[in-house]
């Protein structure tokens, strides 16, 4: 594939469109229920990542509509999430609001980056324990960033997540409110009682207009958002400091990271829950990463590819990206329309709506099958679970994935067989048997010999006594690397030392690269004892112990060029 094509497989085509065409009235039904359900989230993950409300509308707008156009999904709906809060909050505490703007840009010039890199196919490598461990880690977190709101608490401190939760407990112990209390549970009880009542209706819009219209009546003091602006701002830079993109980059690619792992798994999500859709990864990276160019230009927050949104998009019969762009048109509407109104929403409220999200967020079927599945999965799972609540998002993953690679290839390892097997000539003399039974060992290898299974391998055959000829059979050696083939000729050496010849037999050509670096069994091929099959290097061996069993004692039967 040329680099013009490329390029071009990454811009938005005509044929995005064309099941649009066709079915129109059904995907602007499926964008006008997904904006009632944005809207809410929007409004509480724009306040729980430090830059207000206003910044969650603004981000599930331009990116909704952005990632709409140019991402790879036909059913993904893009906008903030509680995932990125996470990440962003750590951000603001030490930088300030402004810096995620910055974040947000680079984490998209990152995701760009990645996408011309073809990188989107790897995601889904991640292990499942990873996945589940730090999708249920930040359920929790985003339930501990809803305490002081649902205690009415304002002046929490901590720099951990569950440091400021606790916190807010302790000062509502101290002096509690109630009222906010109740509204977040109150909230989140509709949500999650609605949701299996009638999964359907967008039950957390009811919620927040019944808690909003409850304060209004009965006067109770609870605190309020800031009014929003009537339209959105004009694009501009002059937020961006760009004097800090050192600083923030650490931030910058742990955010670009965290969208390209949550975007293309929503979009894989997308890709079960429908019928002949599959969406193109890399693409998506890249719709993404134009999106998070352009959300920092209106103030808006790092975006994603949103689980819970796109699932609601398909439930409601989406069947092509015009659904995720009418959701953005929709919520553009509503903010001109109704802007005075959404600044009477109680943060107890959206502290509710955030808390029913969470609750919904943990997957107990898959977290208690992976917990009952292997020794290894579970202690993953728990490890990334508690790395993300207790540390970041990102530190958690990294470890989690160490954990389970040091974990496959110790499986890896100890799947690699070295077994002595016997000899098997035709028809011999029984003396010629008892005498090659004495002296001649063959050992199979099975698997990959590698880094992780090479000093087991070293220590099988050093323990090798009492023979002249030791025949090593490698047709079923599937993998070889550098440390691999070290090991191979340190063995041959020592055996060699010994006096105990080394033949070789059925090495695939594909392993004479990395054995002709390390001149691993140049010797024994110069010497004719690397052989294509396993016969003629028992009938070599055979003639070396007995040379008086026939003539030509020492000539090869077979020997590979």
């Amino acid at each position: 594939m040329t680099t013009r094509e490329r390029v071009m497989g990454l811009l938005p085509q005509r044929a995005d469109w064309a099941t649009a065409r066709r079915t129109p009235g059904r995907n602007l039904l499926a964008g006008g229920t997904v904006a009632l359900v944005a809207l809410p989230l929007a409004l509480g993950f724009g306040a729980t990542s430090g830059l207000g409300a206003q910044a969650g509308l603004v981000t599930a707008i331009v990116a909704g509509a952005l990632a709409a156009v140019f991402g790879g999904s036909n059913l993904q709906v893009s906008g903030p999430t509680g995932a990125m809060t996470v990440v962003l909050v750590p951000v603001v505490h030490e930088f300030g609001a402004e810096a995620v703007l910055m974040v947000g840009l680079m984490a998209g010039l990152a995701l760009i980056v990645l996408a011309a890199a073809r990188v989107g196919r790897y995601v889904r490598y991640l292990p499942m324990p990873v996945i589940e461990g730090f999708t249920a880690g930040i359920a929790v977190v985003i339930a501990l960033q809803q305490v002081p709101a649902a205690l009415g608490i304002r002046d929490a401190e901590g720099e951990r997540v569950w440091r400021v939760a606790f916190d807010a407990a302790s000062s509502f112990a101290a002096a509690p409110q109630l009222a906010p209390l109740a509204i977040a549970i109150g909230v989140a009880a509709v949500m999650l009682g609605g949701s299996r009542w009638r999964p359907g209706l967008p039950f957390s819009v009811f919620a927040i207009v019944a808690a909003t219209l409850a304060v209004q009546v009965a006067g109770v003091g609870v605190d309020l958002l800031g009014t929003l602006p009537s339209g959105l701002p004009l694009p501009s830079v002059q937020f961006l400091d760009f004097g800090l993109a050192g600083a923030l980059l650490p931030s910058a690619l742990a955010v670009a990271a965290l969208a390209a792992i949550e975007s293309l798994l929503s979009a894989t999500v997308a890709d079960g829950m429908s019928v002949n859709q599959r969406h193109d990864p890399d693409r998506e990276l890249f719709g993404q990463g134009i999106a998070n160019l352009a959300v920092p230009l209106f103030g808006g927050v790092p975006a994603t590819g949103a689980i819970a949104r796109t699932a609601v998009n398909v439930r409601a019969g989406a069947s092509s990206r015009l659904s995720a762009l009418v959701h953005a048109l929709v919520l553009l509407a509503l903010v001109a329309a109704a802007s005075q109104l959404v600044s009477l929403i109680p943060l107890a409220a959206l502290a509710g709506v955030l808390l029913a999200t969470a609750v919904r967020m943990v997957e107990t079927a898959s977290l208690l099958a992976l917990a009952r599945s292997t020794r290894g999965d579970a202690a993953v799972l728990a490890l990334t679970f508690v790395v993300t609540v207790a540390v970041d998002l990102i530190t958690a993953v990294a470890v989690g994935v160490g954990v389970a690679v040091v974990l496959a290839l110790r499986t890896i390892a100890r799947s690699v067989r070295i077994e002595e097997v016997p000899l098997e000539l035709g028809d011999h003399t029984e003396e010629e048997h008892a005498l090659l039974a004495e002296h001649i060992v063959a050992y199979r290898l099975d698997g990959p010999l590698f880094f992780a299974a090479a000093h087991a391998f070293l220590l099988e055959l050093s323990s090798v006594a009492d023979v002249r000829v030791v025949i090593l059979r490698m047709s079923r050696v599937s993998t070889l690397d550098a440390t691999g083939a070290r090991v191979l000729g340190d063995a041959i050496t020592q055996l060699e030392r010994r006096g105990i010849r080394v033949l070789i037999s059925g090495m695939h050509a594909r392993h004479d690269g990395v054995l002709a670096a390390f001149g691993v069994a140049e010797a024994l091929r110069l010497d004719g004892r690397v052989f294509a099959h396993t016969p003629d290097a028992i009938e070599y061996a055979r003639r070396f112990v007995n040379p008086e069993a026939g003539s030509g004692a020492g000539a090869p039967a077979a020997v590979l060029p």
